[in-house]
């Protein structure tokens, strides 16, 4: 009984420890970093979707390269 009784301190204080340690670095993002990464996924497909209407308009002469 008495190691169950310590295994539970132990466990409450490292519990403890880690709620704590976790409320102080939550690691927020905020909305500049947002807007970033919605301009650069936007800007990657645009530039894909160029190409590919590029490369499906010229398709027949690109293939004798």
């Amino acid at each position: 009984m008495k190691t169950f009784v310590r295994l539970n301190v132990a466990l409450r204080s490292h519990w403890e420890k880690v709620q704590a340690h976790a409320s102080e670095d939550r690691g927020d993002i905020s909305i500049t970093t947002i807007i970033i990464w919605v301009a650069a996924v936007a800007g990657a497909l645009a530039i894909a979707g160029t190409i590919g209407i590029v490369v499906s308009k010229y398709n027949a002469k690109l293939s004798g390269i």
